[in-house]
């Protein structure tokens, strides 16, 4: 746009100047970094502004663009009219939018911009000094592109000067009227006014800055060429029509009253540029009224406007000094002024208060009376300093200001008087009134109003000065506020350097000021009756001398010592030496601080003695001589100072350390010290400990290691006295210290710090002493000695142990007490000393053991007040108050440990720290065997912490902590017990010989500190106690010797342990071992767990093999059938293989190795090992069963797959050895003692495990035989049944029994397929027979139990009963339970999938004919189902006595979980006619208790058994028990005898829905839900419980047909009683949070685990209508399971009991709640619902010719049509997508001939029936077509509900009324008789 109008332009006449305007401009679009314009009277250098070579015109608003497209159509003359009123716009954006344009067009056009330059600079200029700072850089920006360089903008002003003052002009006569042509809100316009006349104004000053005085400067000014003399016609027109300008605007005065501060401040700017540079302006016409206006101009209170103002003042009042002779200078201008000043300069104190003194030397000393004026000024800009809430700048600027002026007043005081004695007086005067009266006073009672009374006294002022009085009545007003601490300072700061200025002024004008400062401080010190106004005012003093050292002496002036400090000490010396008062000493001693000693005396002295004293100066400085130095400290400071033990103590003693000078160090020091110690004239020390100078010098000796530490800072630090300890050291100090420290009791209250303070070492840094190193030795002997003598006197056998171990390492130990008092209160007096000194011991070095002794003897004392405390609590008053003083040094002691940190001990060398290790290790295996008050557990626990605490202290690396391992768990008498770290031989491997070893495991003390070494793994680690890897890394070729610093050796020990107070090796530590050994490497592991293996077996080869048979080796191996094995060794080593082979640690090479090596022991020679006999059997059950399961879980099959990829395998030949030697012996029945039959038979047993991965119905075998062996297994079966003339049963024996039970289940579990019918015969007649013998047991512990608990009575003794019941309960001969258990197994394989898949089997020989075995069988299963009912019966019994009686009957099942997770098997599997004859037979038995209350006893028992629980639900869930297990007996008949016809009315009970109640054992959880269950843990068995009890009744529900009555009448009397708070506890543990979740997120995402399960359970529950699933995988129970649990029942009830839910869902207020449920139910409930009752509606039969249905799958809806005759009805059923939390939706979409009002009522019908209906859809819509039917039948609808079939219980009308004959359902009558309260007819209110 600007290129076309240039290049238009370009045949047109230009004006003369345009070559001229054009050499300005640029001639390329290019920028420079400059300024583009001036501000103020200075020019700015082009560097101090940046720019872009271009700036893109962008971000402008709406109302710019506007503005530029209307300039775009304007001519020239008018876009440069556009321009200038732009520039003037109220939108800020729109000025800066502008001038970025101006940008723009300059650099595109360049010079053709000259022929408009100057219609544009005036705008241009103007803009420059827009307000806001954004417009104003822009204009500069703008002007600087167009002129880059200085002299070029400085051209283009001198050529543009004219239509530049004329723009300036036009802009001063605007008024706001006329700022805008268009409607514009007033007040818009007086601010665009405002800030155009306030530019304006700054252009103006700054154009005549720039134009005349500038130019004047200009050093070539006068030899500029001829073309440059332009600038002189520009300077000649900016004076004229400044001239003018000043004129016309009446001198610019009445700007000056403008309420604009930028239009005032332009004003002063340009008064200012016409005083410096149009002067002439200014005449005698005008004078006044501008002396007036500019003089008088202290009343602007804007601080904007003030360093335009003070710029103006100053030059006026300097230009014209006469214009003040022409005011009234009192009322125009120092009235003004002095209001300015008090009020602190209007908040200008940065600009105003420099300004001051400037003001000062511009005043005309005629204008002013000299005196007066300037204490008027000091006091009025003393008021406004407001020093509680300036800033610490203002602060410092108004103190500069005020130091400067009065400096100025003294030093000009010529100027205002005559004569030297009026000069004289004027400036005492102004230091007597200001200085002394004004800030002196200020700085001294500156602090709070309580000070006031105060002030009168301090201040000395003449009552004829009435200025002095002012002043002093000023500073009393001034106290009521609380000034800021760096004020304080700041002040002290300020008047010391005043002083200094005057005392070069003239050093007598001090003399006032030193007066006063004398008089203050002896008044201070005198004010000894108000302490705390002394104390304040002291403390002034003091601050201020301190100040005086950082301020005044370090310029080298002595004045602050000579005419201020030094005086006033010598005459408040005696004052202070007489009171002796803490501050006034203080003051002495900071003074001698900071003067130094000799100074100080000498002014004493000098004050004191008079002029003659003169000849006691040594020397120029003027310091006094030695001697009389000395005699001054010794005589007079020295007694002073160290006299009495008072409240200045402390500060003398501050002092007599200040007065220690660095040449008379040594004779100073020593003379204190023989005088404190009173050792002068003789070398004892009687009476010293009982007089106050110990005290003293404690207190000397501690400030004194400050003083050391003070004078070791500066340079001369190194050669100073006084900065080494050494130099402290004295021979009278050493003895006193001795002294003291070989004291007896009763010891002084500061004996203890004495010591402390000579020692030091109170905290690490600090081990400055004052004695020599053999003195610290013999004082830590004797502390050690006071504390040794406390252990060796406890009561506890291990401490006086550890005592004894001290005392061996102490020469010459002995002393003889008097009491035990004694000893606790040395041993304190020692704690004390050694609290305060404990880092010198690091000082004491190795050789003599105190560190060692002291240090341990603390941990053993800190030890003993722990297991103090622990008994102390168990133990009597008297006993208590015993052991008080131990139990009180201990807590001191335990208090001293804590304070030491970990960085001390560390910081020990390594040879103490062992040294206290060692020491320390041993007391605490002390303890463990010894100490008998406490608890195994307790002291145990005690002394796992004492180890961790001394490993942890004293142990930097692995090494040091393994080495007190070593020491902890070396040999002795009593430890290790079972073996021995040496094992070179064989017989170190058992220390003790078992076969005769009694060992109670609560009292042993081995088990003990097994106990002990358990916790202490638990806590540091099994790698750190059993194994232990080096601190520094192993080289490779090193790290096969790992193995010799592990303790395999100890790993044996614990297992041999087995249990131990507080744990077990099963359940602890051989967890932590299999863990341990799988982080290690293969070779490590080898070795390490080889050692152990060997060590076990050994021992247990050793010892034999004891009771080892009682395992179960059939079953599958566990820990928990360990236990029963009694050896230790064998019971050790089969649990360490057993964990070995579990956890995949030995796998099949390293099994197989195991099992040749075992196999080779078992041999001597040719002789037998039977001890190896003995142990082989569990070994080989675990190494068979690995091997074979890894076979199975690689895949392989054949004899022993996995084993043959083995170069050899034996395996199979030693089995089939073994069978071979087992067909030597006779049979069983002829058992004959004395030989090894028993033995062979175990271990042949051992080598045939089962398989219960399936679970316990599905046994099958685990290995794979060949034809061989299992034929020799048959041989050895059928030996057993082929004796002529004798049965089975006739040997008795139980080890008989017990073989040949197991034998029977290996052979039916390996060669059941070889069986022929005697073989089965044989098998089952001994299942049946043992079978019943645990039958008969257990009917007897029922019959018992019965007969117990209801022959008792309530008087009965509660323990008495439960022993008896514990008698009855727990049999004495588990026998029978042991071999029923094999029974089972048998049976099981028998029942099992084995036999279906015989029969399966064509090719199978010998066929198993299962009708000839199916009675057999029914009866075995209806004994174990008669023995599943006896303990059910059992508990109930108990139960129905006490809740602790069925817990103690219950436990019984917990000794025996094998037997009764086969009994549950069975019961699972039984059929339902075995199970009906098995109820039938419990109810005929004719207990208290029958078999309903005997499965929910079990089912709900407090001794949960997993498994027998799961049998009881599934007995109750299940036919023939379900249809009578939920409802009461009293209903159940009621119910049964279901019939869908309406009954008689003549039987009809109005309330008959109360004869319907549930089981008591589950009503209680159903009925009566407590609402306490929310607050119940989330696995709490009783949770549980409610769920199961609710599972029960939702699956019965579901077995019922939807439309039978019983359904109906027991969902209505859950709908009416049942709690919905189940529903609550339900989604507690449905996490519908974390499915809101996820659907947040994207659709694509799989659920989170735990809702998923929970979701899939709710919807297979829905599909399936059973819960059974998840109650089998509820146990062992889980948050998770139960979660599944919780959402299959939610899922269920939804199906069952839908209303009940939406009646619940109604009343939840929660809106997030509801949200996330109703989420939750839509997505995995509600879809299987509404397709369940779509597809029940479907197939549902409807046949009628006047009604028909159609379902809609797509829409979820079903649309009924009924039509009778004329008339017809279709309804919409609308299924919403949360249903059923959602009501169902019913709507009529067409009705022929019925009326709107039967319509809507048959609507409302429907609706009725589809909401309330608990069940399915489709039978609602039944009823609701029979409730038409009757309708056109004729039958009356029911008056209160208005339909004829009763929404709940679907009966007609049948009561009638006798009076108006309209009949009623009973159901609704009965609620209007219970609502109503009165029995009358609804209708005529007749009595019914």
């Amino acid at each position: 746009m600007g290129r076309q109008k240039g290049e238009g332009g370009k045949g047109k006449a230009r004006p003369s100047s345009s070559s001229s305007a054009a050499s300005l401009l640029p001639t390329g679009s290019t920028a420079t970094v400059g300024f583009g314009g001036y501000v103020g009277s200075s020019r700015l250098d082009s560097s101090s502004l940046a720019t872009e070579d271009s700036v893109p015109f962008l971000d402008i608003d709406g109302e710019v663009a506007q503005h530029l497209k209307r300039l775009g159509r304007k001519d020239s003359t008018t876009k440069a009219f556009e321009y200038k009123r732009l520039l003037q716009d109220y939108n800020r954006e729109v000025r800066r939018a502008t001038h970025d344009t101006m940008t723009n067009l300059v650099i595109a056009v360049g010079r053709d911009l000259a022929p408009h330059l100057k219609s544009l600079m005036g705008p241009w200029w103007f803009s420059q000094f827009d307000p806001v700072f954004e417009v104003s850089q822009a204009a500069k920006r703008s002007l600087q592109v167009a002129f880059p360089a200085q002299e070029k903008r400085l051209d283009a002003l001198i050529l543009c000067t004219n239509e530049i003052f004329m723009y300036l002009e036009e802009n001063l006569k605007l008024t706001p009227e006329n700022m805008s042509d268009k409607a514009v809100a007033l007040d818009e316009l007086k601010e665009m006014h405002q800030q155009v006349i306030s530019s304006s104004l700054l252009a103006l000053a700054t154009l005549l800055d720039v134009l005349v005085s500038m130019q004047l400067e200009r050093p070539d000014f006068d030899s500029l060429p001829a073309e440059s003399k332009h600038a002189s016609k520009a300077r000649a027109t900016a004076i004229s029509f400044a001239e003018k300008l000043f004129t016309a605007h009446k001198y610019f005065v009445d700007l000056l009253k403008s309420q604009s501060p930028a239009i005032r401040l332009a004003t002063f700017s340009v008064l200012r540029s016409l005083i410096k540079n149009v002067p002439q302006v200014i005449n005698e016409g005008n004078l006044k009224t501008l002396a007036s206006t500019i003089l008088g101009a202290f009343q602007e209170k804007d601080p904007s406007c003030h360093s335009s103002m003070w710029d103006a003042v100053l030059l006026f009042s300097k230009r014209f000094p006469n214009s003040w002779t022409s005011l009234n200078i009192q009322k125009n201008i120092l009235n003004r002024f002095w209001h300015f000043l008090r009020n602190g300069c209007f908040g200008s104190q940065q600009i105003s208060y420099p300004a001051l003194v400037l003001f000062l030397d511009t005043l005309p000393p005629k204008a002013i009376a000299g005196e007066n004026f300037f204490l008027d000024f000091f006091q009025n800009l003393w008021a406004g300093r407001n020093p509680s809430h300036s800033s610490n700048a203002d602060r410092l600027a108004f103190f500069q200001a005020f130091k400067e002026c009065l400096i100025w007043g003294l030093h000009n005081a010529s100027r205002f008087c005559e004569g030297s004695d009026s000069i004289h007086h004027f400036r005492v005067t102004l230091i007597d009134n200001i200085l002394v009266k004004l800030l002196w006073q200020d700085y001294m009672f500156f602090v709070s109003v309580k000070n006031q009374d105060r002030v009168f006294s301090g201040i000395s002022a003449d009552s004829s000065d009435n200025s002095g009085l002012a002043s002093n009545k000023k500073t009393v007003e001034t106290l009521n506020v609380n000034y800021p601490t760096s004020y304080l300072k700041d002040l002290g700061k300020f008047i010391i350097e005043i002083l200094s200025g005057i005392s070069l002024l003239e050093h007598d004008l001090l003399a006032a000021f030193s007066t006063e400062f004398q008089e203050n401080c002896l008044g201070m010190l005198q004010q000894a009756e108000n302490l705390e106004r002394a104390t304040e005012s002291v403390e002034r003093i003091i601050h201020f001398i301190l100040l005086l050292e950082q301020h005044g002496i370090h310029r080298g002036e002595n004045w602050p010592l000579v005419d201020l400090v030094g005086p006033m000490l010598a005459k408040s010396f005696p004052l202070i030496q007489s009171q002796d008062s803490p501050l006034s000493v203080r003051l002495l001693s900071v003074a001698v601080s900071v003067f130094g000693p000799r100074k100080i005396l000498k002014e004493l002295f000098i004050h004191n003695k008079g002029p003659s004293s003169s000849c006691l100066s040594d020397g120029s400085d003027g310091q006094l001589k030695e001697e009389q130095f000395m005699q001054m400290f010794r005589d007079i400071f020295v007694p002073w100072c160290l006299y009495g033990d008072n409240c200045s103590t402390s500060a003398r003693l501050d002092l007599l350390l200040a007065l220690l000078d660095d040449e008379y160090f040594s004779e100073q020091w020593g003379s204190v010290i023989t005088y404190a110690t009173n050792l002068e004239h003789s070398e004892t020390m009687n009476g010293y400990r009982d007089s106050n100078h110990i005290a003293i010098l404690a207190v000397l000796l501690e400030k004194a290691r400050d003083e050391i530490a003070r004078r070791k800072v500066g340079e001369d630090s190194g050669t100073r006295k006084g900065a080494n300890p050494d130099h402290w050291h004295h021979e009278h100090l050493e003895l006193a210290a001795v002294y003291v420290a070989n004291s007896l009791p009763p010891f002084g209250t500061s004996d203890a710090r004495f010591l402390c303070a000579v020692l030091g070492g109170l905290k690490e840094g600090d081990e400055t002493t004052f004695v020599s190193r053999n003195t610290l030795i013999l004082i830590f002997e004797e502390v050690f000695r006071k504390l040794l003598s406390f252990v060796l006197e406890s009561s506890l056998t291990w401490v006086r142990d550890a005592g004894s171990l001290l005392a061996a390492g102490v020469k010459n130990f002995g002393m003889e007490l008097e009491s035990s008092l004694n000893v606790c209160e040395m041993a304190l007096f020692a704690l004390e000393v050694l609290d305060g000194s404990f880092v010198c011991l690091k000082t004491l070095g190795e050789e003599n053991g105190l560190v060692t002794g002291i240090l341990a003897a603390t941990f053993i004392t800190d030890w003993e007040f722990s297991i103090g405390t622990a008994i102390g609590d168990a133990i009597d008053d008297e006993s208590r108050k015993k052991i008080k003083a131990r139990l009180d040094f201990g807590e001191s002691v335990h208090a001293f440990h804590c304070k030491i940190s970990n960085h001390f001990w560390k910081s020990l060398s390594i040879n103490h720290r062992m040294r206290i290790g060692i020491i320390l290790t041993q007391s605490i295996r002390s303890a463990v065997f010894k100490e008998d008050r406490l608890s195994a557990d307790k002291i145990t626990s005690l002394c796992c912490l004492w180890m961790i605490e001394v490993l942890q202290r004293l142990c930097q690396y692995r090494d040091e902590e393994q080495n007190l391992m070593d020491q902890l768990l070396s040999k002795n008498d009593t430890w290790p017990l079972w073996t021995s770290p040496d094992f070179n031989t064989l017989k170190g491997i058992a220390a003790l010989d078992v076969e005769n070893a009694t060992i109670d495991i609560h009292a042993s003390g081995s088990n003990k500190f097994v106990s002990f070494i358990n916790k202490l793994i638990l806590e540091i680690g099994i790698d750190t106690v059993v194994g232990f890897v080096k601190h520094d890394p192993s080289p490779p070729e090193e790290a096969a010797n790992e193995e010799d610093t592990a303790r395999a050796w100890l790993a044996a020990e614990i297992l041999c342990t087995w249990k131990w107070p507080g744990g077990s090796a099963v359940a602890c530590f051989l967890p932590l071992l299999s863990s341990y050994a799988k982080s290690r490497t293969y070779c490590f592991q080898e070795i390490f767990l080889d050692s152990i293996f060997n060590i076990l077996l050994d021992g247990a080869l050793v010892y034999g093999g004891r009771s080892a048979h009682s395992l179960s080796v059939v079953w599958p191996a566990s820990n928990d059938e360990v236990k029963v094995i009694e050896e230790p060794f064998l019971r050790a080593l089969v649990s360490f293989l057993f964990t070995l082979v579990k956890d995949d640690i030995w796998e099949t090479e390293k099994a197989m190795i195991v099992f040749e090596l075992l196999v080779n022991k078992l041999f001597i020679g040719e002789a037998i090992n039977r001890n190896c006999l003995r142990i082989l059997p569990p070994l080989v059950n675990i190494l068979v069963r690995s091997l074979c399961r890894r076979s199975i879980a690689s895949g392989e099959t054949g004899r022993d797959a996995n084993l043959d990829s083995l170069e050899e395998n034996h395996m199979p030949e030693a089995i089939e050895g073994w069978l071979q030697r087992l067909l030597l012996f006779p049979p069983l029945i002829l058992w004959q003692t004395g030989e090894d039959m028993e033995e062979w038979f175990w271990l042949v047993i051992s080598c045939y495990p089962l398989s219960t991965m399936g679970g316990i119905q599905a046994l099958k075998p685990e290995r794979n035989i060949s034809a061989i062996e299992r034929t020799l297994l048959l041989e050895l079966f059928r030996k057993q049944r082929h004796v002529a003339g004798v049965t089975a049963a006739a040997n008795q024996l139980p080890v008989v029994q017990m073989l040949l039970s197991k034998l029977l289940v290996i052979s039916l579990g390996y060669c059941w397929k070889e069986f022929n019918e005697e073989d089965w015969e044989f098998l089952l007649s001994n299942i049946r027979r043992w079978i019943q013998s645990a039958v008969v047991m257990m009917e007897e512990v029922a019959e018992s139990v019965n007969d117990a608990i209801t022959s008792m009575s309530t008087s009965d003794n509660l323990e008495i009963i439960f022993q008896n019941l514990k008698q009855i309960v727990m049999v004495s001969d588990s026998f029978p339970i042991d071999i029923a258990t094999n029974a089972l197994l048998s049976f099981s394989l028998f029942s099992g999938p084995l036999i279906l898949q015989q029969a399966e089997d064509a090719n199978n020989v010998n066929p198993l004919r299962t009708e000839r075995w199916d009675p057999i069988k029914d009866r075995i299963l209806e004994g174990i189902l008669r023995i599943f009912f006896c303990t059910g019966i059992a508990e109930a019994i108990a139960s129905s006595y006490c809740h602790e009686a069925a817990s103690i009957v219950a436990s019984f099942r917990l000794e025996h979980p094998y037997f009764w997770e086969l009994i549950a098997a069975s019961v699972v599997n039984s059929s339902t006619q075995v199970r009906e004859r098995a109820v039938k037979s419990v109810e005929f038995w004719g207990l208290s208790k029958g078999p309903f209350s005997s499965l929910y006893a079990i089912l709900f028992s407090s001794r949960q058994v997993h498994s027998l629980q799961l049998a009881a639900y599934f007995m109750l869930s299940t036919e023939p028990v379900s249809h009578l297990a939920i409802i009461g007996e009293d209903t159940a008949s009621y119910l049964v005898g279901d019939t869908t016809s309406d009954q008689d009315p003549s039987r009809l009970d109005l309330s008959s829905e109360q004869r319907i109640h549930l089981r008591e054992e589950i009503s209680c959880m159903i009925v009566k839900l407590p609402y306490e269950v929310l607050e119940m843990d989330l696995v709490a068995p009783q949770r549980v419980n409610i769920f199961l009890a609710w599972s029960l009744l939702l699956s019965h529900l579901w077995s019922l047909p939807s439309s039978s009555s019983a359904r109906e009448r027991l969902v209505q009397y859950i709908q009416d009683s049942a709690n919905s708070v189940i529903l609550v506890c339900l989604f507690q543990h449905i996490p519908v949070e974390l499915f809101m979740a996820h659907s947040l997120k994207k659709k694509d995402t799989e659920l989170p685990p735990e809702i998923a399960e929970v979701a899939s359970a709710a919807t297979r529950a829905i599909k399936t209508g059973s819960l059974l699933f998840s109650v089998e995988s509820l146990w062992p129970l889980e948050e998770v399971k139960i979660a599944s649990l919780a959402g299959a029942i939610f899922g269920l009830m939804l199906c069952v009991l839908p209303a009940f839910v939406r009646g619940w869902f109604t009343d939840l207020r929660d809106r997030l709640t509801s949200t996330v449920i109703e989420s939750f139910t839509r997505a995995w409930c509600s879809p299987a619902l509404i397709a369940n009752e779509l597809s029940q509606i479907k197939k549902a039969e409807f046949a009628d010719e006047n009604f028909s249905v159609s379902v809609s799958k797509s829409a979820n809806e079903v649309v009924a049509t009924y039509t009778k005759d004329e008339t017809g009805m279709d309804l919409v059923i609308r299924l919403p997508a949360s249903y059923p939390l959602r009501p169902v939706d019913v709507d009529c979409t067409r009705s022929l001939g019925i009326s709107e009002v039967k319509q809507r009522k048959w609507l409302m019908s429907m609706m009725s029936f589809v909401r309330s209906q608990n069940g399915a859809l489709a039978e609602a819509i039944r009823i609701w077509k029979n409730n038409f039917d009757k309708e056109f039948e004729g039958v009356e609808e029911c008056p209160i509900c208005y339909s004829v079939i009763h929404t709940a219980n679907h009966s007609l009308p049948r009561l009638a009324c006798k009076t108006c004959k309209h009949k009623f359902h009973s159901a609704c009558l009965y609620k209007w008789f219970s609502t109503s309260h009165k029995s009358s007819c609804p209708l005529c209110q007749s009595p019914f």
